[in-house]
């Protein structure tokens, strides 16, 4: 913005442009709020948030690469704030950044607490863990009813402990894990899409010199979180697109407020709103979201399409 235009305070927000692109971002929230109230989500449980995906692969592996993640990205946030300190959340990828950090957190937790009761699972139910894991509740069934001719006293034992396992629900912080993961998702995709193929090779000279700090920023995050995809259990919903919509249009709303209480730079060309392009820039950035998601969902049908025929022993397709 011109030094005129920084002058203008609350006759910036008179704009024709404004009420357009506030509608915009009106009916995108409205939307997106509509769809997760609507949807029906397929129903998951407790063991789904910590087994992977392999069948023989011990739930300690998947522990151990969150914790490693979120170390990693806790060090590195560490690092940015003591730089930039809370400039440094003024971009939409310090936030995704965070996000990401926040589901490595959580996954790591909840890892812990899963491998604590897989490790402490008596031998018959060790050995149980293993029908689980195939996830064939009709499998299972015809297996007890097999077993039940040798000794009814233990079936009733295992079958009454797989309907245990089967009847646990994901609770709050299960669901917020999974949020947070599919938000995630689709977040990275936009920061380092956006990153790599718009800021560096055309503003890179005139607003900022790439560093490592910054390449580390926009790869790492993808890097983790495609590992923890590769290894993980978790379901991909497509109505959880409605999070990532909300997820981005709260930042541009904490841009809108900032900027209304003095702030005069925009950290991304494309939200200004002095230009008659206002509106279609923040419709792109709007139907954007669906591409930049189903791109991520795509990683996530190859995994359960390719995979299972390469390792068919190995691999558990998630449902």
């Amino acid at each position: 913005m011109s030094g005129g235009e920084d002058t203008e305070g609350y006759k910036y927000w008179f704009r024709w442009q404004v009420p357009v692109c506030a509608l915009i971002l009106i009916v995108s929230i409205i939307t997106a709020s509509m769809q997760i109230v609507k949807a029906k989500a397929q129903p998951f449980y407790h063991n789904h948030l910590w087994l992977p995906c392999w069948r023989k692969l011990s739930p300690v592996w998947l522990f151990f690469s969150r914790a490693f993640a979120f170390l990693c990205l806790a060090h590195l946030h560490f690092d940015i704030i003591a730089l930039d300190g809370a400039f440094s959340f003024y971009f939409y990828t310090q936030w995704t950044f965070t996000l990401v950090m926040i589901y490595f957190a959580l996954g790591t937790i909840i890892s812990a607490h899963g491998c604590w009761q897989y490790i402490n699972k008596p031998p018959l139910q060790n050995g149980e863990m293993a029908e689980f894991l195939r996830r064939d509740l009709e499998e299972s069934t015809n297996s007890i009813a097999y077993r039940e001719k040798e000794t009814k006293s233990s079936i009733r034992l295992q079958s009454q402990y797989i309907q245990e396992e089967f009847n646990q629900r994901v609770g709050f912080w299960g669901y917020l894990m999974q949020i947070t993961y599919q938000t995630s998702a689709g977040a990275i995709i936009l920061t380092d899409i956006v990153f790599w193929c718009v800021i560096v090779p055309f503003l890179s000279i005139s607003h900022f010199k790439l560093n490592m700090l910054m390449v580390s920023m926009h790869s790492l995050n993808a890097v983790f979180l495609l590992l923890d995809t590769a290894l993980n259990n978790l379901p991909f919903p497509w109505f959880r697109l409605s999070y990532f919509v909300l997820w981005s249009c709260g930042y541009i709303i904490f841009q809108w407020v900032i900027h209304a209480f003095g702030f005069t730079w925009w950290p991304y060309p494309f939200l200004e709103l002095n230009t008659p392009w206002a509106p279609v820039w923040y419709l792109c950035l709007a139907v954007i979201h669906i591409p930049l998601y189903g791109m991520y969902s795509l990683i996530v049908k190859a995994k359960n399409t390719i995979l299972p025929r390469f390792f068919p022993r190995a691999f558990l397709r998630t449902y």
